[in-house]
């Protein structure tokens, strides 16, 4: 198939990309770079069924594909939060041009949604059914509230149009290929230990996360894409939950670093709890990650080890 991936030299949409290879597809990747990075999907450039194209998706483009996976969108809160009028329009007006190729070629599109739809919640795990908790007016809500207008426009085109829709909701991912400078709790870690800095905390590190392997997640993604069963929103993640100075202890365990633990204040509207229900993941999609932490925190530290190498040796 011909399939294009907006945000795709992002995290998760540069190994989505080279998954979509690997299965004999034809992907378009298509990026601003504004969180992605031409380092992501470097090694894809030089397949003959894989095509770049600089674009900024908050602005129309005339293109004919069978599937879109439109992942477009800063999701660090450090990324989302430096320019949040640009957020909303990319949730909002980047969906609505999304949304638009899909109905004029009548192409199969999937959505990237997100556990922040469910805002601080007040019930654990988190379930499809639930409404959330989200403030409309916080430092946060460029994004939350942006991917839940962007969910009402997926289901609206799929109500009254009859576009073909997929909404997966996506919880703490983590893996090669991050940002080491976007303020996600598995980067910081890393790198601060790595690096043999202090080990920041916001709160007291009793709020807990769920964390997922980058490779999962794109599993999961196909499978909702090619699903003929459900059109979502579903829960996609890795249900084990974990304290966030428990990760910080394991990250400083599994690198012998010599960083201290050090406390902040934690930033409003930050969600206390963190955990999905994947039910209807496992139920509908056969689908559930397979990738323990322990595994994936030793490939995602190696990476940031030789990316952190490959940068001192750019200075000697």
């Amino acid at each position: 198939m011909k399939i294009l991936v907006t945000g795709g030299s992002g995290f998760i949409g540069s190994h989505l990309c080279k998954k979509l290879l690997e299965q004999n597809n034809y992907v378009i990747c298509l990026d601003n770079n504004f969180t992605g990075s031409i380092e992501n999907i470097k090694e894809l450039k030089s397949n003959v069924n894989f095509e770049f194209i600089r674009h900024d998706i908050t602005k129309e483009i005339l293109i004919e594909v069978d599937q879109i996976y439109h992942l477009a969108c800063p999701a660090s809160p450090i990324a989302y939060q430096f320019n949040p009028i640009k957020t909303i329009k990319t949730n909002i007006l980047g969906t609505l041009n999304a949304l638009g190729i899909a109905k004029r070629v009548k192409a199969r599109i999937l959505l990237s949604s997100t556990s922040e739809v469910y805002g601080d919640p007040k019930i654990n795990p988190q379930v499809e059914e639930y409404w959330g908790n989200v403030n409309p007016i916080g430092p946060r809500a460029c994004y939350d509230e942006g991917k839940r207008l962007a969910e009402t426009l997926m289901v609206e085109y799929h109500r009254s149009s009859n576009v073909d829709i997929r909404i997966a909701r996506i919880f703490n991912t983590y893996g090669p290929n991050m940002d080491k400078n976007d303020g996600r709790v598995v980067s910081n870690f890393i790198n601060q230990c790595i690096n043999n800095n202090n080990i920041t905390i916001y709160g007291n590190g009793s709020q807990t996360r769920s964390f997922c392997y980058v490779s999962d997640m794109v599993g999961g993604l196909i499978k909702l894409m090619n699903s003929e069963k459900y059109v979502g929103p579903i829960n996609l993640g890795n249900p084990n939950e974990i304290t966030i100075k428990q990760l910080a202890n394991i990250v400083k365990e599994k690198t012998n670093s010599n960083s201290k633990i050090i406390f902040n204040d934690l930033p409003q509207d930050d969600p206390i709890k963190r955990q999905p229900n994947i039910d209807k993941a496992n139920k509908i999609l056969n689908w559930s990650p397979n990738v323990s932490l322990d595994t994936g925190l030793r490939l995602t530290i190696d990476y940031f080890i030789d990316l952190n190498n490959n940068e001192k040796n750019c200075f000697i």
